[in-house]
C-alpha cells in the first residue's frame, strides 16, 4: 500500500507561521468540500467508511491523531502530528481516525461535495467491492 504524506510549505517569521494550500498545486484535486473535526471523545473512532469516488487530505491543524488506512489487502496507521503534514487518502480505501488528543482538530479537504451514495460504510461490502477479482 502506498500512503502518500504531503509536507506543505510553512512560510513564517517573527509574527508565526503560515500555510497556504492550493488545489492542483498543493493539493492533487478540485476542493469541493471542507470540513473539520474536533472535540473528539475519548477512545472515539471516527470515519469507519470508504469512497467509491472521492478523494481527501487529511490535516491535523491542531493536536494529533492517528488513521488507520485499509485497501482491503494492506492495514497500516498514520500518525498525523504536525500542521504542515497532510495524508492524502485515494478513493476505495477504508479509513478510521483514533487516538485523537484532547485538543486535536483535524481539517479535511475533499475533491467532492457530500454525497450518501459515494459512501461505503458496511466493511464487509468494501472488503468484496475491492477483492472482486480475488476467488476462494
Amino acid at each position: 500500500m502506498q500512503v502518500i504524506k504531503y509536507m506543505f510549505q510553512p512560510h513564517g517569521d517573527e509574527r508565526g507561521q503560515l500555510i497556504a494550500l492550493e488545489e492542483f498545486n498543493d493539493i492533487p484535486f478540485r476542493i469541493k468540500r471542507i470540513y473539520y473535526m474536533y472535540d473528539t471523545v475519548e477512545g472515539v473512532r471516527r470515519g469507519l467508511h470508504a469512497h467509491k469516488s472521492l478523494e481527501q487530505i487529511l490535516v491535523c491543524i491542531n493536536g494529533s491523531c492517528k488513521v488507520l488506512l485499509d485497501n482491503g489487502k494492506e492495514k497500516k496507521v498514520i500518525p498525523l502530528e504536525k500542521p504542515y503534514e497532510g495524508l492524502y487518502i485515494a478513493n476505495d480505501m477504508w479509513r478510521e481516525m483514533f487516538d485523537f488528543s484532547n485538543d486535536a482538530v483535524l481539517l479535511v479537504l475533499a475533491s467532492e461535495v457530500y454525497d450518501e451514495s459515494d459512501y461505503i460504510r458496511n466493511y464487509d461490502e468494501f472488503f468484496k467491492m475491492v477483492n472482486k477479482d480475488i476467488t476462494i
